[in-house]
């Protein structure tokens, strides 16, 4: 089982973004407020970053070193970002990639047009400047949270 933590460190975090050739330029203490890391807390071996807008996100920056793709890291860091997301109500995530379409593909990811992205996504600096406009655009859908109550 991968160690999921949130706040990596950002010297962490610039260096993994630097080495997989992401953008970090726009990257804020408040964006970093929502970024976890994979591995070590200390050097972490992968991190994701999560922008909320009410009932939707933005998946960001998901980069793992290549000392420790395939082993899970990857998977794992989406699925707590997922997680907190719905803990938040976000309903919906989204994403822009330009090399993993298949890896959220088979995470049930599914690309739709950018034309449909809410507001709030396209506003942001990764959808309107950082990524290429040939980038694919992912949406998945998150299950409502269950609140049922018992007696």
């Amino acid at each position: 089982m991968m160690n999921v933590f949130p706040h990596p460190p950002a010297s962490a975090v610039t260096r993994i973004l630097g080495e997989a050739g992401l953008p970090c330029s726009d990257l804020t203490a408040a964006h970093l407020e929502r970024f976890f890391g994979c591995g070590s807390m200390g050097a972490p071996d992968g991190i994701v970053g999560l922008e909320l807008y009410e009932s939707v996100a933005l998946l960001r920056s998901l980069a793992v070193t290549s000392k420790c793709r395939g082993r899970g890291c990857g998977t794992a860091l989406v699925a707590q970002a997922e997680l907190f997301a719905q803990s938040q109500g976000a309903r919906e995530i989204y994403l822009l990639t330009t090399t993993a379409e298949r890896f959220f593909e088979r995470l049930g990811y599914a690309r739709v047009l950018r034309e449909a992205a809410p507001v709030a996504i396209q506003r942001t600096q990764e959808f309107s400047v950082l990524c290429p406009s040939g980038s694919a655009f992912m949406l998945k859908r998150l299950p409502i949270k269950d609140v049922t109550c018992t007696t």
